[in-house]
């Protein structure tokens, strides 16, 4: 299995970023259509756990577009193959101070173009250095 091709690398690192853009601007279909429209779809949230891409749209449509910029650190993309990879990231908001975000995300390649199957977020309070 060939691991890191560097043209799979930037498709999801390029997915990966859109995904960035449209989570920060609150670009609710971007997401939608980020996520694969199927009821095995997981997403752990810091405070909600959502199966299935019904459970997620509805999560997308309901959330507050307040404060939701941030800053990543330590992104990690790695693929294995052509149409599996996962994307790993640190990230900060000014909105929690003290604390430190995780988000790692499960990333299939479909006809319809890369999709994330499974999702993860957790917050936590910033280690001391």
């Amino acid at each position: 299995m060939d691991i890191d091709l560097p043209e799979v690398v930037a498709e999801v690192r390029a997915a990966f970023e859109r995904y960035e853009k449209a989570l920060v601007s609150n670009d609710v279909s971007t997401l939608d259509e980020l996520f694969r429209d199927d009821p095995r779809t997981v997403r752990y949230g810091a405070t909600e756990i959502l199966y299935g891409y019904g459970d997620i749209k509805s999560f997308r449509a309901a959330r507050s577009p307040v404060a939701l910029g941030r800053k990543l650190s330590r992104t990690v993309i790695t693929t294995f193959g052509r149409d599996f990879a996962v994307a790993s990231t640190l990230y900060e908001r000014p909105s929690a101070p003290g604390k430190i975000g995780r988000q790692s995300q499960t990333w299939v390649k479909f006809p319809e173009g890369w999709r994330v199957v499974v999702g993860h977020v957790s917050l936590m309070d910033k280690p001391s250095s």
